[in-house]
């Protein structure tokens, strides 16, 4: 199967990519500058930000082209060198190297740098979620190479929330409702959704956003064993016996299995993961320990990404960045959706 993508290869894509060295794996970009967000006109999606992530196979060499043609965008760390650089790439946080409030070509960027194989541990087994849950809502597509196990990844990766967020879903349900729960995984235990996010984020994305949800999981749920999906009604009913939610506990990623079996086991019982999957699938709570164990992800990655954003963006960046968020989060909070608009 081929990861269906949103192709945007447009003049300012374009001539944004150009300003970088070329050694991308992928390219995408995403977020509210990308995406037209319920509540929001032209005219202010033009002045958003626009995010962009790159994967590359060698990050010491990209971060060194880099630093020769755009060292400017660097915080002081750039002093530390292309080396250093991509060990606190890689070593710390979610494994992205974030340069923010970049002016490229008339417009304010935010670009984050991942390796090609960070991203690929990342989608398969969800280790931070941080960029595998950007990919799941839908972004644009600008490159991509043939690399297979990135492609495979990708797809992955949507099967993987499309099964999780089956397991925090009632027996029945709207396609709307689950793409709401699809784009919301994560955020789950994400701290900036308390402090620093308008707190209607999940909405707001999904609303206006539809049938761009639809071309990114149609595919997936028409070929799904487990669902009745009714494409024309927009209506889903999955399969919550014990036996298929304990089909679905062993379909979900490394990661998220292994902080579900830490909720569950009681300290030095040490039981087979199958053994303690199969308690949790015929627990009546089994959504909510789900849930738990993607906020359990979320929540750490998001705390250490931002600790290293303060460093790679530098303290007057990091200023400007997060009250630009709170303002943003205090006019989120004075125009909420309503509950017909959520629902």
């Amino acid at each position: 199967m081929t990861l269906p993508t949103l192709h945007n290869t447009g003049v300012l894509y374009r001539r944004i990519l150009s300003q970088f060295p070329q050694d991308f794996s992928l390219a995408f970009a995403y977020g509210s500058g990308v995406f037209k967000q319920h509540g929001t006109n032209q005219g202010q999606m033009e002045k958003n930000m626009l995010d962009f992530v790159f994967a590359v196979d060698d990050p010491v060499t990209w971060h060194t082209m880099n630093l020769l043609q755009n060292r400017k965008h660097y915080s002081i760390l750039k002093l530390l060198g292309p080396t250093k650089i991509s060990s606190i790439q890689n070593d710390h946080g979610a494994s992205v190297y974030y340069n923010t409030l970049v002016p490229v070509d008339g417009k304010i960027i935010k670009y984050g740098v991942i390796s090609t194989q960070s991203l690929i541990d990342d989608l398969l087994h969800w280790r931070t979620m941080y960029v595998a849950g950007r990919l799941h809502k839908p972004v644009k597509m600008l490159l991509q190479n043939e690399n297979g196990k990135l492609r495979a990844a990708l797809v992955a990766n949507l099967k993987s929330a499309v099964t999780a967020s089956f397991l925090m879903m009632p027996e029945s349900f709207s396609e709307e409702d689950l793409f709401l729960q699809i784009a919301g995984l994560s955020y789950a235990g994400d701290f900036r959704m308390v402090i620093g996010e308008d707190k209607s984020k999940v909405a707001n994305i999904v609303t206006d956003n539809i049938q761009h949800f639809r071309i990114l999981y149609s595919n997936i749920l028409r070929d799904c064993p487990q669902v009745v999906y009714k494409s024309l009604q927009g209506k889903l009913e999955v399969d919550k016996s014990p036996e298929g939610q304990f089909d679905q506990l062993m379909a979900l990623p490394r990661t998220l299995q292994q902080r579900i079996t830490k909720l569950v086991d009681p300290p030095g019982k040490n039981r087979d993961v199958e053994e303690i999957l199969l308690q949790v699938a015929q627990d009546p709570d089994c959504g909510a320990v789900v849930q738990q164990g993607i906020s359990s992800i979320v929540k750490s990655s998001s705390i250490t990404q931002s600790i290293k954003g303060i460093a790679t963006a530098g303290l007057w960046k990091t200023v400007s960045y997060s009250s630009k968020k709170l303002i943003k989060m205090w006019k989120g909070s004075r125009t909420k959706p309503s509950v017909s608009q959520m629902s």
